[in-house]
């Protein structure tokens, strides 16, 4: 069979129906990848050290006899390791095919390495050797991060669910997405809820570049729909732009500061109750630690007395002081936008309930 390097788009169309494997180092792999990429490394991080110092210090051929010496004792184990996994994911359709025909025609891989050099051309050979239908993704993964970059620069047709904290977005947005409504959850994708709270209950928060990855394949995703003929917008909710330790990027970030906003707006008291049953079970310590990420900001009396309340377990009174900080926050970033008056449709909602998306499509003719 013919190894084909293919362009990044096309690359992305099989890698939803087939294994994409990255054989880039381990450590290249954890900073940031390919979602759905297997982690296959030629090369551990030592080997790919020495490797590139002796193409930089001594020639292009000694670095491939010397890569040579590590390939070579792993190339039996790499195969079983791919053909396990290749056994994992063939689907009914791909297994009755080779019911039909043993030749296995439908074995497809997908590889990549950082520029679509020598380490895919390596497995990509072996591979090829062995029976596989093998593409290789041309430029590698620099091909597929210049294209992550680009996603943010499309213009999308979208509308943000704003709202107060406690107002329930992130069940709104996931009840959205339940009724196969366009949607992306940006909360989820950064593993944060987006206040001094956030991280708490969440898992550790991707890296940067990994966090892009994930958020450009979901935006290309959704204006593929988009492209199929369904005018549906793409809801997201409202955030600034700092999710935790992560940054949504500018330009799309400018698009959602111009974007309509639907502000679901709802009691002090009934949000308060929200958040108290949210997170008033977690530890206390957990909270404390939240609290003193925000004290400047807060202020040293409410720091003190939200510390205080929340040491005498009287939880709804020192969340009442951490909402009204945030409620100011929130109404600040809100209408410091442009154009605010043309953009803004409250729509007021008497409790936080997941019955409140039933009001958010009515409106879809006003914009």
């Amino acid at each position: 069979m013919a190894i084909q390097k293919i362009p990044i788009e096309q690359f992305l169309s099989l890698a939803q129906e087939h294994p994409v494997l990255d054989v880039r180092s381990p450590s290249e792999f954890i900073h940031a990848h390919i979602p759905s990429a297997y982690s296959l490394p030629l090369f551990n991080d030592e080997e790919r050290k020495i490797v590139g110092t002796t193409y930089k210090q001594q020639s292009r051929q000694q670095a491939i006899k010397t890569g040579l010496d590590y390939f070579g004792i792993k190339m039996r184990k790499m195969v079983e390791e791919v053909e396990s996994l290749m056994a994992g994911r063939w689907s009914l359709a791909e297994k009755k095919a080779q019911a039909i025909n043993d030749q296995r025609s439908t074995n497809i891989v997908l590889i990549h390495c950082w520029r679509g050099g020598m380490r895919s051309t390596a497995l990509a050979w072996l591979l090829d050797l062995y029976g596989h239908k093998v593409y290789t993704l041309a430029g590698g993964y620099k091909a597929f991060r210049n294209w992550v970059l680009q996603q943010f620069n499309t213009e999308y047709n979208l509308k943000i669910l704003g709202g107060y904290t406690g107002s329930g977005k992130t069940i709104l947005i996931e009840a959205m997405r339940r009724l196969g409504k366009p949607v992306i959850n940006l909360e989820a994708l950064a593993n944060h809820k987006g206040s001094a709270f956030g991280a708490l209950g969440e898992k550790p928060q991707p890296s940067q570049e990994m966090f892009e990855n994930i958020l450009a394949l979901e935006l290309y995703s959704k204006a593929s729909h988009a492209a199929e003929g369904l005018e549906e917008p793409l809801w997201m909710e409202d955030e600034s732009k700092r999710i935790g330790e992560l940054n949504i990027p500018k330009s799309l970030w400018d698009q959602m500061r111009s974007s309509p906003v639907y502000f679901i707006d709802i009691p002090f008291e009934q949000r308060l109750s929200y958040l108290v049953k949210t997170y008033g079970t977690l530890k206390k310590d957990e909270l404390l630690n939240a609290i003193g990420r925000i004290q400047k900001r807060l202020g040293g009396l409410e720091t003190k007395n939200a510390v205080k309340y929340l040491s005498e377990n009287d939880i709804r009174e020192s969340f009442s002081i951490l909402l009204k900080y945030y409620d100011k926050c929130y109404s600040k970033g809100l209408h410091n936008r442009i154009n605010l008056d043309d953009l803004l449709n409250k729509i007021s909602c008497e409790t936080v309930t997941i019955n409140n998306v039933e009001d958010l499509y009515p409106l879809k003719n006003k914009v």
